[in-house]
């Protein structure tokens, strides 16, 4: 159970405006107020992904900490990996507010943010300035609304965060930037990977973050093209812009994209299916509605190295991660898993 100061925070954060809630646990992370992990992760967990040896595979999804100014204490709480981004060229303020919905009722949340941040220099500029980092390191690059290039902007945007990240997500599936989802199509991706391999000359590995609601024929397609273009994966997946059947808050109707608990068995489904398409020819994160070790055992299960965490913990706090991580390691041991890389994709061949 979580520190009792821990959980009266969580509490008195629910009760505000989400986005400024938001920005306050970021504030709390930077000042060093949400303490940290420090119980040694259970060896079972530990695996190993595009090249890179993970403590242990529960990660933190893009969006928590755009602007990349809590890194360090957030893997302090424990995560295999901490993702920040996604980072755009320019600083841009994003969509008008109100652009962040909690919707408590179904565990979820709706956000149409509209890449907001201070843009690439900036975020650099905090990189230079980590140090030694306690795990994995990934950035999420994306475009701006107005005046993007993606054959010009991702291959810059690669080389500019290539000597201090440990991977790099190109998101090209988020519902709030307009035309941006066009870019998982066949000809732009390929465009995008072909020019980073013509103009970066080293890099990291590079993932795909892909849209849960892309169609059979589409996912397909998309796996091809990262798979010629070199890619070493996919994150599966961005948030929804469908409304799956029973959410009960009155704020569903929001327009923007929906994460959290609903998501869980679209993205669930169509990472089996990516799984059944690429096979081992690419590593598969599994993102979307993950709560508890059963889910991220699930997401493994279908086909997933890595699961990262966005919205529960937004719910719950620093709690969550040692909870999930040891709900993990006995849920694995429970099926008769001698590692996470034993368990990856069993539900789908």
């Amino acid at each position: 159970m979580a520190p009792l100061g821990t959980r009266m925070a969580m509490a008195l954060l629910a009760r505000l405006d989400p986005e400024r809630a938001h920005g306050l646990a970021l504030a709390a992370l930077r000042f060093g107020l949400a303490g940290r992990e420090r119980t040694l992760d259970d060896p079972i967990l530990a695996t190993e992904a595009f090249g890179l040896r993970f403590a242990n595979p529960i990660g933190l999804a893009a969006g928590f900490d755009k602007d990349a100014v809590a890194v360090l204490p957030l893997m302090r709480l424990g995560f295999g990996f901490v993702e920040a981004g996604g980072v755009t060229p320019l600083p841009q303020p994003g969509n008008p507010r109100p652009r962040l919905f909690r919707l408590a009722e179904d565990r979820a949340a709706i956000n149409r943010m509209g890449m907001n941040g201070r843009g690439i220099d900036a975020f650099v500029a905090r990189l230079k300035a980590l140090g030694t980092r306690p795990s994995i390191f990934g950035v999420n690059i994306a475009i701006n609304k107005a005046g993007a290039d993606p054959v010009r902007d991702y291959p810059a945007l690669v080389a500019a965060v290539a000597p201090y990240a440990d991977y790099v997500a190109l998101n090209v599936s988020s519902p709030n930037t307009p035309g941006l989802r066009d870019l998982q199509g066949e000809a732009p991706l390929a465009a995008i990977l072909g020019a980073i391999a013509a103009n970066v000359e080293k890099h990291p590995p590079l993932l795909v973050k892909i849209a849960p609601d892309l169609a059979d024929e589409a996912l397909q397609r998309l796996i091809e093209t990262a798979i010629a273009g070199r890619a070493a994966g996919l994150i599966v997946g961005n948030t929804t812009t469908t409304r799956p059947v029973g959410l009960r808050s009155a704020r569903a109707g929001e327009a923007g994209g929906l994460s959290g608990t609903p998501l869980f068995a679209l993205s669930t489904t169509v990472l089996a299916r990516a799984y059944r398409l690429a096979g081992r020819r690419l590593t598969l994160v599994g993102s979307g509605g993950v709560s508890s070790g059963a889910e991220a055992l699930a997401k493994i299960r279908a086909g997933a190295s890595l699961v990262q965490l966005y919205t529960a913990f937004a719910y719950e706090g620093p709690a969550l991660v040692p909870r999930i991580k040891a709900e993990l390691a006995a849920a694995l041991r429970a099926g008769g898993f001698a590692s996470v890389q034993a368990a990856v994709g069993i539900a789908s061949v």
